[in-house]
């Protein structure tokens, strides 16, 4: 698809089915649409594009180990249709799907081999379907396991790969985390859409509108080959690091999902694709989370999905093409907090813990004030009664010594006068 062509499209998911259940679980489906934004696109879904053809190039793929014979039998089928290694049509069949022949033929002669019974297309099996049944843990009974996966479609394990760990369901449905993040956390979450679990790492801190964040994105051995990264070995049949193969999953089609531009990937895979130019900015994945509660503030969600192709005796459609994994289309699906829902969410859980915060504080200071203002007042009152105690005690001193003088004279007075009487006689 020409690169000029940048389609926006509007995303709306509705949770129906919703059963709460004894276990502290919950149980729910949720639906999604998708609609055109034409104000924000580049391109229109009625502009005429080519690109390989999906149909044929990966059936071809599929059958290649067919008898020789049979494959002639389906290229001259290909012809009956005019199905030819390239496909002309409209971005929005492309994307929601046309009307084949072909596609008749092959859902009624070779049912289950296309991922759909109606209409083919990119994003014919998305739009209008749901994601499964998802059963996740409230939280309720402890808080780190809400939003935890229990179960999908009734499953607590996949069994599209081969280990048991690569069949894990593990971590969220991928739309909250438990509360409380550390550096060391990660974000682990089941994706139906990729097949499997996969986590995010902590990169960096960051701040959106004054709500502090932590920023997680994917590993470099997310989509790592089973040589370059052992625990991978389970998603195998691998080809170069950065892919992963998600046929097992799509109806044993040859399609691969990597990162945009082939980002994190063998650098070989460039070599065969003109116009790819990766970096992490522009093609790399992350969320941010914020930490204490683990609700997520910005998303940014890139893949791209590609198509093994080559050439295939006894198919003439694949003519002489060179064996190489081809992109077909890369999307990109985000979304922020803002509006009310953002104001709500800075004012509970930025201005008012700083609001508390700074209260704390100034009642420990008004504390201490209180403190000290009650010592010097104690020290001054005592400081007082010492010179009060000081002063009463010299008072009565000095009026002791008064009383003693008096009577001394009174007793000379006395003493004196008697003397005279004693000498008259």
């Amino acid at each position: 698809m020409s690169l000029q062509h940048v389609l926006t499209l509007r995303k709306r998911c509705q949770k129906d089915n919703i059963t709460f259940h004894p276990n502290d679980t919950v149980s729910y489906r949720e639906y999604r649409m998708y609609f055109f934004e034409p104000t924000m696109s580049v391109g229109n879904e009625s502009d005429v594009v080519t690109i390989p053809n999906m149909l044929v190039l990966g059936a071809s793929v599929m059958m290649e180990n067919l008898p020789y014979a049979l494959r002639l039998m389906i290229s001259a089928t290909f012809k009956t249709f005019n199905e030819g290694p390239f496909l002309t049509k409209t971005v929005g069949e492309l994307m929601w799907g046309y009307d084949s022949g072909l596609v008749d033929f092959l859902n009624k002669y070779l049912p289950g081999m296309l991922p759909s019974s109606g209409k083919f297309g990119l994003f014919a099996e998305f739009n209008n379907s749901n994601t499964g049944l998802f059963t996740i843990f409230t939280g309720q009974d402890d808080i780190r396991n809400v939003h935890k996966v229990d179960s999908w479609n009734g499953l607590t394990e996949l069994s599209y790969w081969k280990t048991p760990q690569c069949n894990m369901i593990n971590g969220t449905a991928g739309q909250m985390w438990p509360p409380f993040m550390t550096k060391e956390s990660t974000l682990p979450f089941y994706s139906p859409d990729a097949c499997r679990s996969m986590e995010l790492i902590y990169q960096r801190p960051g701040e959106m509108k004054g709500i502090p964040l932590y920023r997680y994105v994917a590993p470099k051995t997310l989509f790592a080959n089973g040589t370059d990264y052992a625990p991978n070995e389970g998603f195998c049949p691998c080809r170069q690091s950065g892919l992963l193969n998600v046929s097992g999953c799509r109806h044993n089609s040859p399609v691969f999902i990597s990162h945009p531009h082939f980002f994190n990937a063998d650098p070989v895979l460039l070599d065969y694709v003109q116009g790819l130019h990766p970096s992490e900015d522009e093609h790399g994945l992350f969320i941010d989370i914020h930490p204490q509660t683990g609700v997520p503030l910005n998303v940014s969600i890139r893949l791209q999905l590609n198509l093994y192709m080559k050439s295939v005796s006894g198919i003439t459609e694949t003519g002489k093409i060179s064996e190489v994994v081809m992109p077909m289309i890369w999307f990109e699906e985000s979304g922020y907090i803002d509006g009310p829902i953002l104001t709500t969410f800075h004012t509970n859980l930025v201005v008012l813990p700083a609001v508390m915060t700074y209260m704390q504080y100034g009642f420990i200071a008004l504390g201490l004030a209180t403190i000290l203002i009650a010592a010097l007042v104690h020290h001054r009152l005592k400081a007082a009664l010492r010179r009060h105690l000081l002063t009463s005690t010299v008072i009565d001193n000095s009026r002791v010594c008064k009383t003693a003088v008096k009577g001394s004279h009174d007793t000379q007075e006395k003493h004196v006068t008697s003397n005279s009487s004693n000498s008259e006689k």
